[in-house]
C-alpha cells in the first residue's frame, strides 16, 4: 500500500468505484448496525436475553463509537486513512458475525461494541479520503453521497431491519452487513495511502481515552441496569461513582494537558461552538423515540417489524430534502433561527407520538404523519449546526473539532436510548401504554433543550 502525503502532488484521483466503497463502508453502520433499533421484540423472543441487558446492547454500539471516533480521527491521521477505514471494515464483519452467532448475552455484547469500534474508525477516515482524494465540484458531489449514506442510512434503518427480519429473521441483517463490508472492502483495497505529516509527531492521550470510555461505559451501565440491579445498590453506587471519579479525573488532566488532551477543552470558550455541540448532543438523544415507538407498535397493537418500519418513511423523505433547505435557512436567517425552530418541530413530532392512549387506527396516522415531522426538524437543524460547529472553530482544529461534535451525536444517541429504555422499565409496572408514552415525553423535553441550548449560547444574526 503506496503512502502519498498529504503535501505532494496526487498521482491520483478519487473515483466512483472508491466512492462506493465508501458509502457502502457507512452503511454498515447507519443503515444495518442501526437497524437493532426497531427488532429489539423479535430479538427478544429469539435471545436469552433481558430487556435491560438488550437495550444495553442497543446502545452500546454508539456509545463505543462517540468514545473513540475522536482518537480513531487522530490514529487515521498518523497510520492513514485507508488503513483505518480497512480496520474498521473488517471489525464490522467481526461484530455482525459475533450477532449472527449469538443466543446470549456475551456474544450479542461483544459484537455490538465491535460495531461501535468499526464504525469509530470507519466516520473520521471516508471523510478524510473524500478530502484527500476528490477536489472541488468532484468532492462536494463525494461529501453529499457520504452525507446521504449516514442519514439515508439512518432513515432507512428501521424500514429495513423490519423487512429483513419479518422475512428471513433479524439475523439475516448482520449476513448482508458483512457482504456490504466485504464489498466495500475489495472496493477501496488498493487506494493509495494518505496520511497527515503533522500528525506523525502527536501522541495519543491515552489515560484520557481510558478514562472517557470508563466513565461513560460506568454512567451507560448505571442507567441501563441501574433498574434491575436497584437504584441504590452495591453495584449501581460503585458505578455511579465510578463514573464521577473517571469523569473528574478525566477533566483535570485534560485541562491540565492542553491542545495535547483526547479533548482540547478550549474550544468550549467558543459559546457558538458550545451551543452546537450541545444542542446536537441533546437532540440526537431523541433517537430513543424510534426503539420505543417500535415496542409499542409491536407489543401493544400487534404490527410486524416490516409494517413498524414503513411509519419511517416519511422520515426518511423528509430529512433528505430539508438537509438542503436548512442549508438555505442558514445563509439567509444564519444558524441561531433554524437551530431553534428545527428542535421545536421533532418535539412536537415526539410529543404527538407520546400520546399512547390514541385507538389504533388513529394512533398510526398520528405515528406516520410525526415521523414527517421528526424528519422535518432534524433535517432543518442538520446543515445550520454542523456549519456552525466548523465556523467557530479555530483553523488549526477543525479536525479535532469536528471529531468532538460527531462524537456528541453518537453520545446523545447512546445516553438517549439507554435513559429512554430505563424510563420505559420503571414505569411498565403502570402498563405498556403508560411507560411508552413518560419514556417519549423525556424525548420530547430533550428536543426542549436543544432549543433552549440554541437559544441561550448562539447569538442573534446582526441586523443589515
Amino acid at each position: 500500500m503506496s503512502t502519498v502525503p498529504l503535501t505532494e502532488t496526487r498521482p491520483f484521483a478519487g473515483n466512483d468505484r472508491l466512492l462506493a466503497g465508501i458509502v457502502l463502508s457507512v452503511l454498515t453502520f447507519w443503515l444495518f448496525a442501526q437497524s437493532v433499533i426497531n427488532v429489539v421484540p423479535a430479538m427478544k423472543n429469539s435471545l436469552d436475553i433481558s430487556l435491560e441487558t438488550l437495550t444495553l446492547a442497543v446502545s452500546l454500539s454508539a456509545l463505543f463509537s462517540g468514545c473513540f471516533v475522536v482518537a480513531s480521527g487522530g490514529l487515521a491521521d498518523k497510520f492513514g486513512r485507508v488503513r483505518l477505514t480497512l480496520i474498521g471494515l473488517v471489525l464490522s464483519i467481526i461484530g455482525s458475525a459475533l450477532l449472527v452467532l449469538s443466543h446470549g448475552p456475551v456474544l450479542f455484547l461483544a459484537g455490538r461494541v465491535i460495531q461501535g469500534l468499526s464504525a469509530a474508525c470507519i466516520m473520521p477516515a471516508t471523510l478524510a479520503l473524500i478530502k484527500t482524494w476528490y477536489e472541488g465540484k468532484a468532492r462536494q458531489r463525494a461529501i453529499s453521497f457520504w452525507v446521504i449514506g449516514s442519514w439515508g442510512g439512518s432513515g432507512l434503518c428501521s424500514f429495513v431491519g423490519g423487512a429483513i427480519a419479518t422475512g428471513l429473521g433479524w439475523r439475516w441483517i448482520f449476513v448482508f452487513s458483512m457482504l456490504a463490508a466485504l464489498v466495500s472492502l475489495l472496493l477501496i483495497r488498493g487506494t493509495p495511502e494518505s496520511r497527515s505529516e503533522s500528525a506523525q509527531n502527536r501522541k495519543l492521550d491515552l489515560s484520557g481515552l481510558l478514562s472517557f470510555v470508563s466513565a461513560l461505559v460506568m454512567l451507560n451501565l448505571f442507567i441501563s441496569k441501574g433498574h434491575s440491579w436497584g437504584w441504590i445498590s452495591g453495584l449501581s453506587l460503585t458505578m455511579l461513582c465510578g463514573a464521577v471519579l473517571a469523569t473528574t479525573w478525566f477533566v483535570r488532566s485534560g485541562l491540565r494537558k492542553g491542545d495535547e488532551a483526547l479533548i482540547d477543552f478550549a474550544l468550549f470558550k467558543n459559546r457558538a461552538y458550545s451551543g452546537a455541540v450541545l444542542s446536537n448532543f441533546m437532540l440526537n438523544g431523541c433517537i430513543g423515540t424510534l426503539m420505543i415507538t417500535s415496542i409499542w407498535l409491536q407489543q401493544g397493537h400487534h404490527l410486524s417489524a416490516l409494517q413498524t418500519g414503513m411509519m419511517t418513511m416519511g422520515y426518511l423523505v423528509t430529512v433528505l430534502v430539508m438537509i438542503r433547505v436548512g442549508e438555505k435557512l442558514l445563509q439567509r436567517y444564519g444558524a441561531r433561527l433554524p437551530m431553534m425552530t428545527g428542535p421545536i418541530i421533532a418535539g412536537i413530532g415526539v410529543a404527538l407520538i407520546s400520546c399512547t392512549f390514541l385507538e389504533k387506527e388513529i394512533y398510526i396516522g398520528v405515528v406516520f404523519f410525526s415521523n414527517i415531522l421528526l424528519g422535518l426538524g432534524l433535517g432543518c437543524y442538520a446543515t445550520p449546526s454542523t456549519d456552525t460547529a466548523v465556523v467557530n472553530a479555530p483553523e488549526e482544529k477543525v479536525g479535532v473539532a469536528s471529531g468532538i461534535y460527531k462524537m456528541g451525536s453518537s453520545l446523545g444517541g447512546a445516553m438517549g436510548i439507554a435513559v429512554t429504555a430505563s424510563l420505559y422499565a420503571i414505569f411498565l409496572p403502570f402498563g405498556m401504554a403508560s411507560a411508552a408514552q413518560y419514556a417519549l415525553l423525556f424525548n420530547s423535553a430533550l428536543c426542549v433543550g436543544s432549543m433552549l441550548a440554541s437559544a441561550v449560547l448562539l447569538s442573534r444574526p446582526a441586523q443589515a
